[in-house]
């Protein structure tokens, strides 16, 4: 089973138990956009991508077919995964081993992106997420954290971009990371992940019907943040969480 270890400042606040989810599809910047929220309201952050992505590191050290459901479900069952330390600084380990760089490369997200349509894999998941964040105070981002992990979180938002704006953040982190990739693979992966969210079977990409949307194509990183501050200090105000 998985654990996640509160910074100081979290820990403190996490009597207030609320429960914040944040969905989208690929490269929208969820994780971006979920550490800063965590760290300004003095919550625990969850990266269920970071999850997914540590079985999926599992599964292609395991030498697995990624399309023998039983075995990858096997595989990821058994993963011992651990999220630690501060919301911008999230260590992920997979059976005791650091893995925080070695699950941000694109053979790791194609991985994630196919095993995440297992149903097998996303109950297990959506089971292992549910008991980490069981006592509130938390931020989650994911696809399906405000509909099927959390469709009570006391605030739910879908975090969104066209295509081309999140293959092109893609291709700068890729990049940056000295990759070797080209716009036209990203956005082609993009596409194909997007598609894959939205027709899976169990658990598929959708906006829920009380969340909040935010376009983040033309929006800075600050913009976003301070509109989902100002929503929360809204419903704060009015009692309703």
């Amino acid at each position: 089973m998985s654990s996640l270890e509160p910074t100081a400042h979290a820990a403190a606040n996490t009597a207030r138990r609320l429960i914040i989810a944040i969905d989208g599809p690929s490269g929208a910047g969820k994780s971006t956009i979920g550490r800063l929220l965590a760290r300004r309201m003095g919550l625990l952050y969850l990266d269920t991508g970071a999850m997914y992505r540590a079985a999926a590191l599992r599964v292609i050290e395991s030498n697995a077919s990624l399309q023998d459901e039983t075995c990858v479900a096997e595989i990821c069952h058994a993963a011992h995964i651990e999220l630690e330390g501060d919301p911008e600084a999230l260590q992920v380990k997979l059976d005791g081993r650091d893995v925080t760089r070695e699950i941000r490369t694109e053979q790791v997200g194609h991985a994630a992106s196919v095993i995440s349509t297992n149903s097998q894999v996303r109950r297990d998941m959506v089971a292992r997420q549910r008991e980490l964040a069981r006592s509130g105070g938390v931020v989650l981002d994911g696809r399906d954290i405000g509909t099927v992990v959390f469709p009570d979180a006391d605030a739910k938002f879908f975090l969104t971009a066209t295509p081309e704006q999140r293959a092109e953040r893609r291709f700068e982190q890729d990049t940056h990371r000295g990759a070797n990739t080209n716009f036209e693979d990203v956005l082609r992966d993009i596409n194909m992940r997007d598609e894959r969210d939205a027709n899976r079977d169990d658990s598929p990409l959708r906006i829920a019907d009380d969340a909040v949307v935010l376009d983040s194509t033309e929006a800075t990183i600050d913009e976003v943040l301070d509109k989902m501050i100002a929503v929360m200090h809204e419903r704060q105000s009015e009692n309703s969480i």
